[in-house]
């Protein structure tokens, strides 16, 4: 994720010296090396932090090693962007020496974003500085949708829906394609049928000012195939396994919160 931003932050014009990055691998250096990014170190001794944003994007597990050699290292300045899932503005303040919570911003964009088409959640205390907001609006603006949120907690929701949701509209996907597979088609046909339909229905979705009920009606004709098809849906109630399970991923997004916390 923090190389989607990166490369949205450059296509939209950001220059590469504008960026800072602390890199933990050889082929990420090289990576960088060709972007004229300037690459810093976070250990032990190193220079403080001055930058106006830090955008954290660590594995959660990483977290016990990642943090604690940046205490005493961020400008008061300095604004945490966070991309860490289940990660509480509690938490990472406490683990980054801060006691100023309007330091710290939360998000959650989606694998998406890496292609400049991401939904991105957003949340920023009250006390957080308004210019700060404007500037990391416009940094997640350059991968996708930003949603700004009211709560923190509506961060679980984000990851329920949108967060996780490329996954489910995948195993649909795959799904679909197995089925055309299974009629007949090679796996290369099957594939392209499936994904150039869920790319269609999503851009007529997204253009047109009808509602998405009135848009599955416009395609199911009384007596018709389309109408088999949500029937069978339907039956095998796959509304209620849909709630189902992205109240599942919002609940297990709860449990990695309370999980690191403790």
């Amino acid at each position: 994720m923090a190389k989607a931003i990166i490369g949205g932050l450059l296509e939209s014009g950001c220059p590469g010296h504008n960026i800072s990055v602390v890199v933990p691998t050889q082929a990420t250096r090289r990576t960088l090396n060709t972007m004229g990014i300037e690459q810093v170190s976070s250990s032990p001794g190193s220079r403080e932090f001055d930058a106006d944003i830090l955008v954290l994007a660590v594995k959660p597990q990483k977290l016990a090693t990642a943090l604690p050699p940046l205490q005493g290292k961020l400008s008061g300045d300095t604004t945490v962007l966070s991309v860490i899932a289940g990660v509480t503005s509690d938490t990472l303040a406490q683990l980054l020496g801060i006691s100023d919570i309007g330091q710290i911003v939360r998000c959650m964009p989606n694998t998406p974003s890496l292609i400049g088409h991401g939904v991105t959640g957003v949340y920023a205390a009250d006390a957080t500085d308004t210019v700060k907001v404007g500037m990391i609006c416009e940094m997640l603006e350059a991968i996708g949708d930003v949603f700004w949120l009211d709560s923190e907690d509506d961060l679980d929701v984000i990851t329920a829906i949108s967060g996780s949701g490329p996954a489910y509209f995948f195993l649909f996907m795959e799904s679909l394609s197995a089925a055309g597979v299974s009629m007949g088609f090679s796996e290369e046909v099957a594939r392209k049928l499936a994904v150039q339909t869920a790319l269609g229905a999503g851009r007529l979705a997204e253009e047109s000012p009808e509602s998405l009920a009135q848009l599955r009606r416009n395609v199911t004709s009384p007596g018709g195939t389309t109408e088999q098809a949500i029937n069978a849906f339907l039956q095998g109630g796959l509304p209620e396994l849909v709630a189902a399970a992205a109240n599942a991923s919002k609940q297990r997004s709860i449990e990695i919160s309370k999980e690191l916390a403790s």
